[in-house]
């Protein structure tokens, strides 16, 4: 689809998010002698190796053994450490909430949650692994800010600005090479959405890998006559409303884009930021209440809808409903 698109976002390179946290810890370790590194049986997969290498002494290895990570995670806190956890998403949210909540969300303790391998795009591991309701499960809880970054230079910027913010956090990345399409030297604003395409007719708001769905999703309507907007909505949680309800006023509609449970997902909080302050029409392209299956990523995001094509369509009927 994208070779015959007129892209606003064009890429070169193609690579995993995981690797993006992996380079930003590493640049932490250099640059911030409190940061220190957990993690769960899952180096590998978390690309931390580089940062347990050159920093042995700041690095934690648990085990497979995801409560007590949490725990020693809180503890850290209070001796000035800020602890990085890494594993896979299901290991981070679904295994451990008691533990998130009762040891660090509750007593908002400077826990950086960070946590790979989420959605559909995991692929071949299947449904046991493939958490789609984790950005829920983590916004709901006080305290807790929500980040789910698109692209590798994106995951690595938002690696190094946690670090600077007080409190715990979850950050979100995947396992599959994806399009880098966004700045290497770009700052990364927590709670700030962002205006990637300027549009009149309707608004796209995506987060995650879907942001580059968004992309070539804006591209075909263009060629369709259609105008729309696209917004990377990076942190779930604070959500920046303002943004949303200035994009809508202006569009009167909206598609809300996720790799993840449509309940209790990003859409979810647009659709109670929309009904409060800008009654529109919203269309959601997310995972209709259903687990995963083993697949390849392209294939399950075109099995479960979660592609341009879908926001697409969603698009045109949001802006059928105005």
């Amino acid at each position: 689809m994208e070779n015959s698109l007129d892209l606003k976002f064009n890429y070169t390179e193609k690579k995993d998010t995981r690797s993006g946290f992996g380079d930003g810890i590493l640049e932490l370790g250099r640059t911030n002698p409190n940061v220190v590194g957990l993690c769960a049986d899952l180096i590998g997969s978390l690309k931390m190796g580089a940062f347990q290498k050159e920093f042995p002494d700041r690095f934690f290895q648990t085990g497979i053994a995801e409560a007590n990570m949490m725990g020693i995670a809180a503890g850290l806190t209070i001796g000035g450490k800020i602890p990085f956890t890494g594993t896979f998403a299901n290991f981070s949210t679904g295994r451990v909430y008691d533990q998130i909540r009762q040891s660090i969300a509750y007593s908002g303790k400077n826990v950086k949650i960070c946590a790979s391998h989420a959605g559909l795009t995991l692929g071949e591991d299947g449904a046991t692994h493939q958490i789609l309701e984790d950005l829920g499960m983590m916004k709901m809880l006080p305290h807790m800010t929500v980040i789910n970054p698109c692209d590798y230079n994106q995951t690595k910027a938002a690696t190094i600005a946690i670090a600077d913010h007080e409190g715990p956090v979850y950050l979100r990345f995947g396992r599959p090479k994806w399009p880098i399409f966004t700045d290497p030297a770009q700052k990364f604003e927590i709670g700030k959405a962002w205006k990637m395409i300027e549009g009149t007719d309707v608004t796209i708001f995506a987060t995650g890998h879907l942001v580059w769905e968004a992309v070539l999703a804006e591209a075909a309507l263009r060629q369709d006559g259609i105008s729309a907007e696209v917004i990377n909505i990076h942190t779930i949680k604070p959500l920046d409303t303002d943004s949303i309800l200035e994009s809508v006023f202006k569009t009167k509609c909206a598609v809300s884009a996720e790799e993840h449970q449509i309940n209790g997902g990003l859409g979810d909080s647009i659709a109670q930021t929309l009904s409060r302050h800008q009654p529109s029409p919203l269309e959601y392209v997310g995972v209709n209440d259903s687990f995963g299956e083993s697949g390849t990523p392209t294939a399950l995001l075109e099995k479960y809808g979660l592609n341009a094509a879908n926001i697409v369509t969603a698009a045109k009927k949001a802006i059928d409903r105005k």
